[in-house]
Formats: C-alpha cells, sequence, structure tokens
C-alpha cells in the first residue's frame, strides 16, 4: 500500500505542477498581449498626432485596439473569454474593411459583409436575451 501511496502523492503532485504551469503561460501569454495591444496602439497613435488628423477608419482602427484590449483584460480578471467582445471586434472590423474598400468593393461582397454584420448583431441580440447574466 506505501508503493500506492507514493505512486499517488507523485501523479497528484505532477497535477498540481502541471496546473501551475499551465497558469503561469496563460498570465504570461496575456501580460505579453496586453503590452503588444498597448504598444501597438500607442504607435499608431503617435503616427496620427504626426500626420494631424485622424480619419473614420483610424477612429476605427482605435475602436478595434480598445476592444482587444477591453477582452484581455477582462480575461486576465475573470478567466472567461466574453464572446460579446469578440462579436464587437468582428463588427467593427467589418464596418473599418467596409469603410477604407467600399470604392473597390463589389456589390455582391457589400452585401455579404452587410449580412455578415446582421448576423453579427442578431447573435448579440439573442445572447443577451437568452444568457442575459453571462456571456
Amino acid at each position: 500500500m506505501t508503493r500506492n501511496a507514493g505512486i499517488l502523492e507523485m501523479f497528484k503532485r505532477a497535477h498540481r505542477t502541471g496546473g501551475t504551469m499551465v497558469e503561469v503561460f496563460k498570465s504570461l501569454s496575456l501580460f505579453i498581449i496586453g503590452a503588444s495591444i498597448i504598444w501597438s496602439a500607442t504607435h499608431f497613435y503617435v503616427h496620427l498626432i504626426h500626420r494631424g488628423y485622424a480619419t473614420l477608419q483610424d477612429l476605427l482602427l482605435l475602436f478595434v485596439y480598445l476592444e482587444i484590449g477591453a477582452m484581455t483584460g477582462i480575461y486576465f480578471k475573470t478567466g472567461k473569454l466574453p464572446v460579446r467582445f469578440l462579436i464587437y471586434v468582428a463588427v467593427t472590423a467589418i464596418a473599418r474593411y467596409l469603410v477604407v474598400d467600399v470604392d473597390h468593393l463589389k456589390a455582391m461582397s457589400v452585401l455579404t459583409m452587410s449580412i455578415a454584420v446582421i448576423v453579427l448583431m442578431a447573435a448579440l441580440w439573442v445572447g443577451d436575451h437568452i444568457h442575459s447574466s453571462e456571456d
């Protein structure tokens, strides 16, 4: 029995160590992602300051940075990834793409992306009404 108890204790320690390593990796990765978002957004903002003005596409990109940063911060604090923020990022990215490239897009592409935005917004609405307290 002593041998089995020793093996069981070894597996418990390995499980705890593995869990700790996963948590350290997750925290380090989130910190790197957060720092990269801040660095990229700051670099882009400094570029805007030097240019002297911001276009609508620039403001939409800043919103993408904001939404990804907020999503990362919430995940870092709560350990939960809010799906609604992923949808916000997708809607903003599609809107930015439409604003930037509207002159170069075919009507069918514009229609498809517009339908995608409607579907994403419907998903948010359904999520709000079905799971009002959870994401």
